[in-house]
């Protein structure tokens, strides 16, 4: 983002401190259709062209309550708009964003700025409630949901976008005259001075001034929840790196996370992305980052053949479909009888993505996916996902991954079971997330996960493997769950998933590999946490 604001809309460059931009088609911030515009010499002016507004940055203009906006600039809406479903309906923010972004019409400027807005606003809440709460005389939890939604706005245009102050507040008063009431609108201009008194370093400054636990200031600095800095601080242990790399975790959970697109292989091309200005992946074959704009622009996402999907994704499918099996699935032994067609499974395959490109890996290698998900409503996106893969590689079943072992015993040669988990590795795709999930959350998931993989076990051949993965890197659902099941068969045995992954990269060397087990980092490898086992059962 790198268009100044306007007077009438308040614009400004990407945040000042960090990313916290959110990957819905990479749009940019840009400028407003305000009222009146910016001089060459960078002086506000009127309609008239008249200069206006010459104080300070951070001063602000005391306008007459006629002169006061009194409308909802629609960025600023629509960002007011998904908080607001996210805290009262549970929504998600990346669906409910784009939907608001069309109702409203929104250039991709506007669309840049209310991504940034949104996301940026869920990510900091915790620190900004921190600030808030130091600038209202009452309790956060007595005020009305709305207020408090409209001043985390504000405070992320205040301390973390090159918004100036004057417009920040100007526009989200005016928004909040415009949706909530003038009642609140006097309360949420009164706090968001006291909030504009300081820079964001300072607040944090002021905040920690007397703290001394390590944890709390880790939550405070980089908002996060205190349990999940301790569940992160384990994990980066359990996977053998060091406890100093929290920092730079943390602050790659803020980071904007850059579009990530993958090709499917033998059926996509990526040179209408590129021609667009996207750059070649660095870390696997067939993947790009996105330089922004709306993707669905390009004819091959519309088609399906190109895919939004993050780099640790593709790493991890490609990976499993990479595992040398040795002679593979042995016809009766008939003279000449060549050897059958493998079978692929995806045990938990909504809403798609991985499947999409193991269906693609699948028809190059002659194999055929079996892809399983109980949830009617995602196997239908499922389907769509695995449209632009020829019908003949590929079904869809509709039904529980833990009977599938049971209903289909030693069927199948490759088996992907990418269990439900916290989601601890994508914070960073999934701003409201990390204020989501409770430590309750790890106790609920682990028998799932356990079953799952039994499930998926007693589905494999013999010979055959399967690859358990997360988007979390804590052990409860990493490594607990695969010593757990291992330590009651001796079937089974670990494959090394860092040369796995290693094999499938451009680099050859990912750094991520650990006693036979893999993990991917934001910090290191600038993807998801994906955690990736494999294991095989011997023939």
């Amino acid at each position: 983002m790198s268009e100044s604001g306007t007077s009438g809309s308040g614009r400004g460059s990407g945040p000042q401190r960090g990313g916290s931009g959110g990957q819905t088609g990479g749009q940019n911030a840009g400028q407003g259709g305000g009222q009146g515009g910016r001089g060459r010499d960078g002086s506000q002016r009127n309609a008239q062209g008249r200069e206006r507004n010459r104080g300070p940055q951070r001063g602000f203009t005391e306008n007459a309550p006629s002169q006061r906006t009194r409308r909802a600039d629609p960025a600023r809406l629509v960002a007011f708009e998904v908080l607001r479903a996210v805290a009262a309906e549970d929504a998600y923010a990346n669906l409910v964003l784009p939907a608001r972004i069309r109702h409203h019409g929104l250039d991709k400027r506007d669309a840049g700025f209310a991504t940034e807005l949104s996301y940026g606003a869920l990510r900091g809440q915790g620190t900004y409630d921190a600030i808030l709460a130091r600038c209202v005389d009452r309790p956060l939890d007595q005020l009305d949901p709305a207020i408090l939604d409209a001043l985390r706005i504000g405070a992320h245009q205040l301390l973390a976008m090159r918004v100036p102050a004057h417009a920040a507040l100007d526009q989200t008063v005016g928004l909040a005259r415009a949706v909530i009431g003038a009642g609140p609108s006097a309360l949420i201009n009164a706090v968001l001075r006291k909030v504009s008194a300081h820079t964001l370093e300072e607040w944090l400054d002021l905040l920690l001034s007397d703290e001394t636990d390590e944890t709390k200031k880790a939550a405070i600095r980089y908002a996060h929840p205190e349990w999940i800095v301790r569940a992160l601080r384990q994990s980066l242990v359990a996977h053998g790196r060091p406890v100093s790399e929290i920092s730079d975790l943390l602050e790659a959970d803020n980071a904007a996370p850059v579009v990530n697109l993958v090709a499917l292989p033998g059926l996509g091309s990526l040179d209408e992305a590129l021609e667009g200005g996207a750059t070649p992946g660095e870390l696997v074959e067939g993947s790009a980052l996105s330089s922004g704009g709306d993707l669905g622009r390009l004819a091959s996402v519309r088609e399906g053949t190109t895919r939004v999907q993050d780099v640790g994704s593709q790493l991890v499918a490609r990976a499993m479909a990479a595992v040398d099996l040795g002679t593979g699935t042995e016809g009766t032994g008939s003279p000449g009888e060549e050897k059958a067609a493998e079978r692929w499974l995806d045990m938990c395959a909504g809403p798609g993505g991985k499947a999409a490109l193991l269906g693609a890996l699948a028809r190059e290698r002659g194999a055929t996916l079996l892809a399983n998900e109980p949830a009617p409503h995602r196997a239908k996106l499922v389907r769509q996902a695995l449209a632009a893969v020829p019908h003949e590689v590929w079904h869809v079943r509709t039904g529980d991954g833990r009977e599938v072992g049971t209903e289909m015993p030693e069927s199948f040669d490759r088996v992907l079971v990418d269990a439900p988990c916290t989601g601890l590795g994508a914070l960073r795709r999934r701003p409201e997330s990390r204020w989501r999930r409770t430590p309750k959350d790890l106790t609920d998931l682990g028998p799932l996960q356990r079953e799952l993989l039994k499930s998926a076990l007693d589905a494999v051949k013999p010979g055959g493997v399967v690859a358990y993965v997360t988007c979390s890197p804590h052990p409860a659902e990493t490594t607990a769950v695969v010593s757990d099941v291992l330590r009651k068969r001796d079937d089974l045995e670990l494959l090394d998933a860092g040369a796995a992954l290693d094999s499938v990269s451009l680099t050859g060397h990912l750094d991520a590999g650990h006693e036979l087990t893999a993990q991917l980092w934001p910090h290191v490898h600038r993807t998801d946490a994906m955690f990736l086992a494999l294991i095989h059962k011997k023939a």
